[in-house]
């Protein structure tokens, strides 16, 4: 990149917000002075919409979220899907038959543009995996046309060897990652990744990779710190990001983002932590 971004692409837990999932007053006036100059911030997350309706107000209030690791662009302003790439249902049923065979005992939990749908033994520990509202039924009952992110999990492997083992059997016939510590495994629509989605976002702005900056902390923000033309990664990120990105940022807990959103912006924000 050359001069300053026209662009901020930014994973939200473990990047912009701090451990207990808040924006800080100082990310906060931040953001808000990027939005007085004009400058557009695209919050990139795998977060669900579900997820996300406490956080709306705290960054901004308006503009654009990538949702479920690119699976929906989301209006926050007006409070609806813009667009969604869902997984088709048949390569969904295949996937999951696949996921079964190779590695028994995978349960399954859907992301949809309608909400939440899961497995009966899908996290069953989990207060909101219990409530009432929650279609709970074997997969095969739950797969429409509106998925946008397959959830798989294993109660029994060890997050890591998981993640490779579902990645290993699945191939490109989808895209597999992860965003969390848990053995939890993201799965996406061929070629849908928080990147391909982000692009066609900045197209329709008229901006491309090199004039874009991006942040992230875990393995579902690698595709996007790749393809942006300045990235950066957390102190506090998977190795693999560390590894890959051109810079690193200071801790998420530290307004890492913030802070150097800051420099690279010239501005002055001085703000309590």
């Amino acid at each position: 990149m050359t001069g300053t971004p026209r662009l901020v692409a930014t994973d939200l837990d473990g990047t912009l917000l701090g451990s207990e999932g808040r924006v800080s007053a100082r990310t906060r006036g931040v953001l808000d002075e990027l939005d007085a100059a004009g400058v557009p911030v695209v919050f990139t997350t795998g977060r669900p919409i579900r997820w996300m309706e406490e956080l709306w107000e705290a960054v901004g209030g308006h503009g654009l979220a990538i949702c479920s690791n690119g699976g929906i662009v989301y209006d926050v302003a007006r409070r609806e899907v813009r667009t969604a790439r869902a997984i088709p249902a048949e390569v969904l049923l295949e996937v999951a038959t696949m996921l079964r065979r190779e590695v028994p005992g995978t349960v399954f939990a859907l992301e949809k543009t309608t909400g939440f749908a899961k497995e009966p033994d899908f996290m069953p520990r989990l207060a909101v995996n219990l409530s009432a509202d929650v279609p709970t039924a074997p997969l095969e009952d739950l797969v429409d046309g509106d998925v946008v992110k397959l959830l798989a999990r294993h109660e029994d492997h060890e997050p890591e060897p998981y993640w490779e083992r579902v990645a290993a059997a699945l191939g490109e016939q989808v895209v597999t990652t992860w965003s969390s510590t848990g053995t939890l495994v993201e799965i996406s629509a061929a070629g849908v990744t928080k990147a391909t989605t982000l692009a066609t976002v900045a197209s329709e702005m008229g901006l491309g990779p090199e004039d874009v900056v991006a942040f992230g902390d875990m393995p579902n923000d690698l595709p996007m710190l790749e393809w942006a033309g300045t990235s950066y990664a957390m102190a506090n990120a998977h190795p693999s990001v560390r590894e890959l990105a051109d810079h690193l940022a200071p801790h998420h807990d530290e307004d890492g983002v913030a802070t150097v959103l800051a420099d690279l912006f010239g501005l002055s924000v001085d703000l309590p932590r």
